[in-house]
């Protein structure tokens, strides 16, 4: 998910290449080992978390029942003892952790070009949905506005890139099972993307007859994701653009828009959450020293970045069911 983390020391504009690149590394900065071990492990253990939350949709979704997450997590057990159950649930995880893989390598390799210095993805596993996210480090400086865009931008887009297929996907694989969607504890918000897909793959259907196979629903976490991180707030993805064209109106913006969250909370507590964290935490934003332009290209980007973030936002992602 968030991929920003990296010092909030003021960056002087002394950039060695054009543009920033090069800006990155200085020559007494020693980078430290690689704990390639851990990356591993997490990513591991998140694709078995992802794997067997996907195992468990699927067995629903097979058999028209809705999803559950107390019957869930009873399903663990029968993984357990029947490992094959395993294979259902890769469709779920492998889509979900390409999109995540994507958004973040989108960072990683904005910040290669940049040569600033980047971790790779840090995945959090859960049982919940499977996972918690991703998230890279940024180790050291970004000293103009437009590596900052791109470092920000270039995760969102790659993730879209990679969940629009696979929503569409998993709506072609998605059935209609009148009033599945009032018969599930949760009831899981609609956006904008997929709204759309849904008038054209399902033409006349009641929504809330649409079963959403394991696939889209990996895509819709996918968008959440996306929804999230691109909030003008902090140092969030979003922050980053909002930073690049307009670092005067940062903290004011990040200040307001942390405010909205917390009335929201009426629709979705984890609004009242996350607007309590960005309110504390996450106003402040590194000062970059750089009175450039962004320039038409990367201003259309943001117009992009911003059609995007209107397609992915809901209001009430997560609410409680009809039972």
């Amino acid at each position: 998910m968030a991929s920003s983390d990296f010092s909030p020391a003021p960056y002087p504009f002394s950039v060695p290449g054009q543009d920033g690149v090069g800006a990155g590394h200085s020559p007494a900065r020693v980078r430290s080992r690689e704990r390639y071990w851990l990356y591993a492990l997490l990513f591991l253990l998140t694709l078995l978390t992802t794997t067997l939350v996907g195992a468990a949709m699927q067995a629903d979704f097979d058999s028209n029942l809705p999803f559950d997450l107390e019957q869930m997590f009873r399903a663990y057990p029968h993984v357990w003892r029947q490992p094959g159950r395993l294979l259902a649930g890769l469709p779920f995880s492998l889509t979900l952790l390409s999109i995540l893989l994507a958004h973040e390598f989108g960072h990683y390799l904005a910040c290669m070009y940049y040569r600033i210095d980047a971790s790779l993805p840090y995945f959090l596993p859960s049982p919940f949905f499977g996972t918690f996210g991703a998230f890279i480090r940024i180790r050291s400086p970004i000293f103009s506005k437009r590596a900052l865009f791109d470092v920000g931008i270039a995760g969102p887009l790659a993730g879209f890139v990679f969940l629009l297929p696979a929503l569409a996907v998993g709506l072609a694989f998605s059935k209609a099972v009148p009033g599945i969607s009032h018969q599930s504890s949760l009831q899981f918000g609609v956006p904008a993307l997929e709204w759309m897909l849904r008038k054209a793959i399902f033409p006349g259907v009641d929504p809330a007859d649409i079963y959403l196979h394991p696939v889209g629903r990996a895509a819709w976490v996918g968008i959440f994701a996306t929804a999230l991180n691109l909030l003008p707030v902090g140092q969030l993805d979003g922050g980053h653009i909002l930073y690049s064209f307009w670092p005067r109106r940062h903290r004011q913006v990040s200040k307001a828009l942390a405010f909205c969250l917390i009335p929201m909370g009426w629709l979705w507590p984890g609004w009242l959450l996350w607007g309590i964290i960005l309110l504390f935490l996450g106003r402040q934003h590194p000062v970059i020293c750089d009175d450039s332009t962004l320039g038409d290209g990367r201003t259309r980007l943001g117009g992009i970045a911003l059609i995007v973030f209107l397609l992915c936002f809901m209001f009430m992602p997560i609410g409680s069911g009809g039972l």
